[in-house]
């Protein structure tokens, strides 16, 4: 794979996640311009986006390995760029619902096609998939700051213009540069050495339940925390650009995490270096419960590193037990299961706050973070793994 197609499908992850982002960043203004007291009371109208996010990966999985990868990200370019338009032309909620809803299927492309693309030919997929999760979450630092400041100087709907023009330079970029595939990748030869079916199936059952519980803290937190700082930082700071800034540079600081995780997991045994992150995310949460101000944001750098840091072993058991020939359909799958159920959480984040508070928000976040832990610590042994291969052998 050629260098710009490496860069732009690394762009297209920042790209993906900025997006769904710049709606929970604005959300105050355009509750405010349509006449909704609470922010809260608004957050209800995106969970469509990311229920859509989830189960469209299938459909999106299986057209990228039955169809063809290139041409799947040539649409999500397209249909970026389009929906963008369309919720920057809403004139009611509802109407923004439905762009999103339409916004979270074209988004839905990116994670089952788009990194199986960049993995399909690396040597070094750790280091590969932490550098494309740091472009993931660069999005959403980029989306914390610079919708802040859209929103400041130009008003909320140019900060939906902005991405659609970066979708369609994008776009011509990438079917100028990423070259033809010959043949769909479910067409292709099966590895003359596969991984045991019952290890798979162990490993991807463990995945596909982290994964859900995961994305179940990820979306609390990205679509929460404009709000959390704005609550947590009374007194302290108020501008929303600064604060944009702030919640920014967590994004952007946490997000090298992933890169550091993703050298480990070329080099050291995944499940305890999973389990140890995984862990640490209960402590996190726990402290973050009643902290506020500039103690806060440290515990936010924390809390979101943890978040960042266990995502690419998602994408790393994948192409440790998965053929390249099904990875966009099993990726599918898992990003369905989790996605479509954690899309509930960006329905009941609004209520659960205004119902409650963040800090009661947090000690649920902790005890999903216990569950994961009890679900990773199955994941099988490099130890075990070598037994079964060489049992089949």
């Amino acid at each position: 794979m050629n260098r710009p197609t490496s860069l732009l499908l690394n762009a297209a992850h920042a790209l993906d996640h900025l997006v769904l982002l710049v709606f929970a960043s604005a959300v105050t203004t355009i509750a405010l311009e349509f006449g909704i007291e609470r922010w809260e009371d608004l957050m209800p109208y995106t969970a469509g986006a990311f229920i859509m996010f989830g189960l469209g990966s299938v459909p999106s999985g299986r057209l990228g390995d039955l169809w063809g990868r290139r041409k799947m990200m040539l649409v999500f370019f397209a249909g970026i760029a389009i929906t963008c338009i369309g919720v920057a032309l809403a004139q009611s909620p509802i109407q923004i619902a439905m762009a999103l809803t339409l916004m979270g299927a074209f988004a839905s492309i990116y994670h089952p096609v788009g990194i199986p693309m960049l993995l399909s030919t690396t040597k070094t997929p750790g280091v590969t998939i932490g550098w494309n999760n740091l472009a993931g979450n660069m999005g959403l630092a980029i989306a914390a700051i610079v919708t802040g400041f859209m929103v400041k100087y130009f008003g909320w709907r140019a900060a939906f213009i902005l991405p659609a023009l970066l979708a369609v330079a994008m776009g011509f970029l990438f079917a100028r540069f990423a070259p033809e595939e010959r043949h769909a990748p479910g067409k292709k030869k099966s590895s003359p050495h596969p991984m045991p079916r019952r290890i798979t199936m162990r490993a991807l059952t463990v995945t596909t339940i982290a994964s859900t519980s995961g994305a179940l803290l990820f979306n609390f937190t990205t679509n929460g925390n404009t709000e959390l700082f704005r609550e947590r930082f009374v007194g302290v700071i108020s501008d929303p650009a600064t604060l944009g800034m702030l919640l920014a540079s967590v994004y952007a600081v946490a997000a090298f995490s992933q890169v550091i995780v993703g050298r480990l997991i070329d080099r050291v045994p995944m499940k305890p270096l999973y389990l140890g992150i995984v862990v640490s995310q209960i402590f996190l949460f726990a402290i973050a419960a009643q902290s506020t101000g500039w103690v806060l944001w440290i515990c936010a750098l924390g809390f979101m590193a943890a978040i960042f840091g266990a995502i690419p072993f998602l994408d790393a058991v994948v192409v440790r037990y998965v053929d390249d020939r099904m990875r966009s359909r099993v990726a599918g799958i898992r990003i369905a299961i989790s996605f479509g159920v954690s899309g509930i959480a960006v329905y009941l984040l609004g209520p659960i706050v205004k119902a409650t508070s963040f800090e009661a928000l947090f000690f649920a976040m902790a005890l999903i973070a216990c569950c994961t832990a009890f679900t990773v610590a199955w994941l099988p042994s490099e130890r075990h793994i070598k037994a079964a291969m060489a049992a089949q052998a």
